[in-house]
């Protein structure tokens, strides 16, 4: 009986260890993708924001109600 709460004992103590490795490396460890999208540098190009003016909608014309328009 000592020798099975003992094995049961060090297999939890195993189990254990190896959940909390695998939780410290997805809370630390951030892939390749992440770091890259951080580090790069955003340069504003002309042309690549949608500018509406606030008299138009910026909804396509599909028979919707523009919320931004003023009854």
């Amino acid at each position: 009986m000592k020798l099975e709460s003992l094995l049961l004992r060090g297999l939890f103590v195993a189990c254990l260890t190896v959940c909390g490795l695998i939780v410290g490396a997805m809370l630390l460890k951030a892939p390749a993708a992440v770091r890259l999208a951080n580090d790069a540098a955003v340069a504003p190009t002309v042309g690549t924001a949608l500018v509406v003016p606030a008299s138009q909608c910026a909804l396509p014309p599909d028979g919707v109600v523009c919320p931004r328009q003023a009854s």
